[in-house]
């Protein structure tokens, strides 16, 4: 029996992780906290803080996979051909949608008459570039990088919005819930945010986070929308490596 301050430390973090919303959020959380910092301490350190955040979220989805028993990986044709589909699409119709910057322009120009000053466009991702004279280095941020958005980023964003937000919506209690219970206005809103958090490709966004929902209620479990997941981001990254279109990383 644990006794004295360590101990009832450890008991209060297990209180706290008890609370079914704080193990599928605070990955999810930290992730996004970590994107937000990328590039802002020094040149060239968008790719540390993507290693970090990388190891990070992937150490706390493992120290947290007891209070997630849902996060469990599934094989099925299904979710293959959805994956390689959603891959096909989302590098198919790049460049034919305005992105969310553009559509917000459109707006501002219709109601003001002025033409908004174009963002500045970002930099695009690409180590082997940034880090010419060191190749061993910047192989091994592309290596992250796959690594990360195949294996860290499927599950992380499944459990958040698949088990999590989904059915918050359709009840606070959502652990009463299956994880294939039909509820329109949690599939429209958990579909529109996934699309907005990706605001440069919202329309394949939405498409994308319908389809790995529909797998969820298809299958009953998380498994199948984590390997659809995994299967779009490898392919895509695949993609980019070998045109060298470093834009989809």
């Amino acid at each position: 029996m644990e006794s004295g301050p360590q101990g009832g430390a450890t008991q209060g973090w297990r209180r706290w992780l008890d609370q079914p919303e704080i193990p599928r959020a605070l990955p999810f959380v930290l992730f996004l906290v970590l994107t937000a910092l990328q590039g802002k301490f020094f040149s060239g350190s968008e790719y540390w803080l993507y290693a970090l955040k990388t190891l990070l979220a992937g150490g706390m989805l493992w120290a947290l996979r007891g209070w997630l028993p849902e996060m469990k990986w599934a094989f099925s044709a299904e979710a293959v051909i959805v994956g390689g589909g959603i891959a096909v699409l989302w590098i198919g119709l790049d460049g034919r949608i305005p992105s969310l910057d553009q559509l917000w322009g459109s707006v501002e120009k219709l109601v003001t008459g002025k033409t908004p000053e174009p963002a500045k466009p970002e930099e695009p991702w690409n180590p082997l570039a940034r880090f010419a004279g060191n190749p061993a280095l910047a192989w091994t941020f592309v290596v992250v990088r796959v690594l990360g958005r195949s294996l860290v980023v499927p599950p992380l964003e499944e459990v958040f919005y698949r088990s999590f937000f989904y059915r918050y919506i359709a009840n606070p209690k959502f652990q009463e819930l299956p994880l294939g219970i039909w509820h329109p206005v949690a599939f429209v809103a958990t579909s529109a945010m996934f699309g907005l958090a990706h605001p440069g490709q919202w329309a394949q966004g939405i498409i994308c986070g319908a389809a790995f929902q529909w797998l969820v209620l298809r299958k009953k479990r998380l498994g199948d929308a984590m390997l659809a997941h995994a299967t779009t981001n490898l392919l895509i990254s695949g993609y980019a490596i070998a045109t060298h279109q470093w834009r989809f990383t």
